[in-house]
Order: structure tokens, then C-alpha cells, then sequence
């Protein structure tokens, strides 16, 4: 399938830490130099910083053909979306078209789960679970994506993709090839498709572009923060990579080490009295996840082991997240 211009198309959703960047460079070069076709691929982000929004993208076309376009994919023949929690602030599906695009969302839900979740107006619509894959084969996600991409694709030469992966990453981490390929050859073997019809029960997503909120019109003089305090908007939540710290409240002292070490203060305390001894002081009720971004820095410190690393998938964190007074 190719669009009036004669592109195949790819866009991939993503965060910083999880590889879009380089899926989308893997998989330009497996169709150029593996496969002899022609294409461009090129990634959009800010800052690199980890958690923060990523774009990479993929058009692929006949050997014969020129390249000139160089513009963001508006309507993919395939979209992959790397963190389900990106929908909760991003439009990952702008410009999805029931018929045309594949979408594949990396997550533990079925596809019908899936399409509710993303509000998604219908088409094809692939789910798997990538965190979990990557973390198994010791790999990462982008890996287990490129997988499932080829197979929503249905055109690239897994020869070629092996080529591609040997060389981008071969010389420097051998040792990793193994979990890599395993976690390609999972995505691709464990992606499940469903189709659902345009049935209204979602509208449809017109991809449009996104305009700074301020510009040279309209910033506030001298650059001054007029919206200041506003923690309680910040949502951490994509910046994990399949881990969370668990608080085992039995085993907890309220020492306050976990406190001075998170970097973005998820630890939610009250005035009490201490479990143990009775006495009155501040009490630790759990961690408010929204703003803990994974970085387990917490489970080291304690002595105590009232933190300790677990699989973010098998935990129901509506149940377990504690949140401060000020947000209620």
C-alpha cells in the first residue's frame, strides 16, 4: 500500500529512553540498504531528555523513486505508539485513517480494551506487550516494536532487519545481540490484531500541527512564569521503564532517608502516630505515583526493604497510589 505520492509510510510514538530514534533509523536502513529501496527517516524531538515526547519517522518507497519529501508523516500506513500512558497527554492517534492505518500500541490490554483506551475510530489495531517482552530477553522496547512494525508492515526482509540490528549495534554490545533479536522475533510472533469497523462510537482524530501556546505575540514580558506551583499537572507516569518501587508499610520505620533521596518527592507523609512505638511524628502512607518516574533510587537506600522493585504491570496502581491532600 503507498500514498499518492508513492511513500509507505511509518510514524512511531514515543518517549525518550525507549529507542524510537533508532527503530526508525534500523528500520530505514534494513529497507535501503537491505532490501535495495529507496526512503528517509528522521526523528522530531526537544530536549532528549528521558520521559519527555518522541516522533520518529519512516517513508519508504521503490529504488527508482526520489525522495522529496522531508515533512512530518501526517497519515501513517502504520503507527506505533511505544507508552500507552502518551495518550493521556499527546494525540497519538492524529491522523489515523480506519482502512489505511495499522496502529500497534505497546500494552497489556487486549485489542478492544485497547481501542477504548486510545478512543480510536476504528481500522486495524494491534496490542503487545513490549515492557514485559524487553525485560524477559533483556532487551529494549523499541526491539519488540520493530517486530511487530515488520509484521504490520508485511514488506521487510527479516534478513535485512537482522543486518540492520547487527550493525547498529554489533560491534559495541555483542553481548546483547541474542536478547535483541530474541525480543524482534517476540514482537513480531506475539503482536495480536483485531479489526473494528467505523461504528461512531469514536470520532475520528484529523492530524493537525502543534502550536506553541506562546510565541513572540503573546509571551508575558520579560519572560516571567505566571503559572508557577503547578506540580500537581506534572504526570510522570511515561518516564518508567517497567519498574516501580512498592512500599511495604509493615517494614516501614518513617526514617525519611526514601524522602531525601527521590528526586521528585512521590512520598506522601501525615502527622500520627509512629506504627511501632506509638509516639507522635510524621507518618509515610505510600507513594503517589503520578509523579514517581521509576528510577528506584528509593529501594537502595532503604535499609528496612519497606521499598523494594516490582513489575509496574502486575501492580494496580489506582490501588496502591497514595495521593497528597493537596491534590484531592
Amino acid at each position: 500500500m503507498k500514498n499518492d505520492l508513492g511513500f509507505f509510510e511509518i510514524r512511531m510514538e514515543s518517549i525518550g529512553g525507549l529507542g524510537a530514534n533508532v527503530a526508525g533509523k534500523i528500520l530505514t536502513e534494513a529497507a535501503i540498504l537491505g532490501m535495495g529501496m529507496n526512503g528517509a527517516g528522521f526523528a522530531s524531538y526537544g530536549s532528549e531528555k528521558k520521559g519527555t515526547p518522541v516522533k520518529a519517522f519512516v517513508r519508504i518507497c521503490e529504488a527508482g523513486q526520489k525522495v522529496r519529501v522531508n515533512s512530518p508523516i501526517e497519515e501513517p500506513h502504520v503507527l506505533a505508539i511505544f507508552h500507552e500512558a502518551l495518550a493521556k497527554t499527546v494525540p497519538v492517534t492524529a491522523g489515523a485513517i480506519p482502512g489505511k492505518t495499522t496502529v500497534i500500541l505497546n500494552t497489556r490490554k487486549t485489542p478492544a480494551q485497547a481501542r477504548d483506551f486510545l478512543k480510536l475510530q476504528g481500522g486495524k489495531l494491534g496490542t503487545v506487550d513490549a515492557m514485559e517482552i524487553a525485560m524477559a530477553t533483556g532487551s529494549r522496547v523499541n526491539m519488540v516494536m520493530m517486530g511487530a512494525v515488520a509484521k504490520a508492515s508485511g514488506f521487510f526482509e527479516w534478513k535485512a532487519l537482522e543486518e540492520a540490528i547487527q550493525e547498529a549495534f554489533g560491534r559495541k554490545y555483542q553481548a546483547l545481540m541474542k536478547g535483541n533479536m530474541e525480543a524482534l522475533k517476540r514482537g513480531h510472533d506475539e503482536v495480536k490484531f483485531e479489526e473494528f469497523p467505523s461504528d461512531g462510537k469514536f470520532p475520528a482524530t484529523p492530524f493537525r500541527r502543534e502550536v506553541p501556546k506562546l510565541g513572540y505575540e503573546n509571551a508575558p514580558i520579560g519572560g516571567t512564569i505566571y503559572s508557577v506551583g503547578n506540580m500537581r499537572f506534572k504526570d510522570l507516569s511515561t518516564s518508567r521503564t517497567g519498574m516501580i518501587p512498592l512500599f511495604v508499610v509493615d517494614k516501614c520505620t518513617s526514617c525519611g532517608e526514601c524522602d531525601i533521596t527521590c528526586p521528585d518527592y512521590c512520598f506522601v507523609w501525615e502527622k500520627g502516630k509512629d506504627r511501632k512505638t506509638g509516639k507522635d511524628g510524621m507518618i509515610l502512607l505510600g507513594i503517589n505515583y503520578q509523579f514517581c518516574k521509576g528510577c528506584l533510587r528509593c529501594t537502595h537506600i532503604c535499609k528496612f526493604d519497606a521499598l523494594v522493585p516490582v513489575k509496574e504491570a502486575e501492580q494496580d496502581l489506582d490501588k496502591i497510589t497514595v495521593k497528597h491532600k493537596f491534590l484531592k
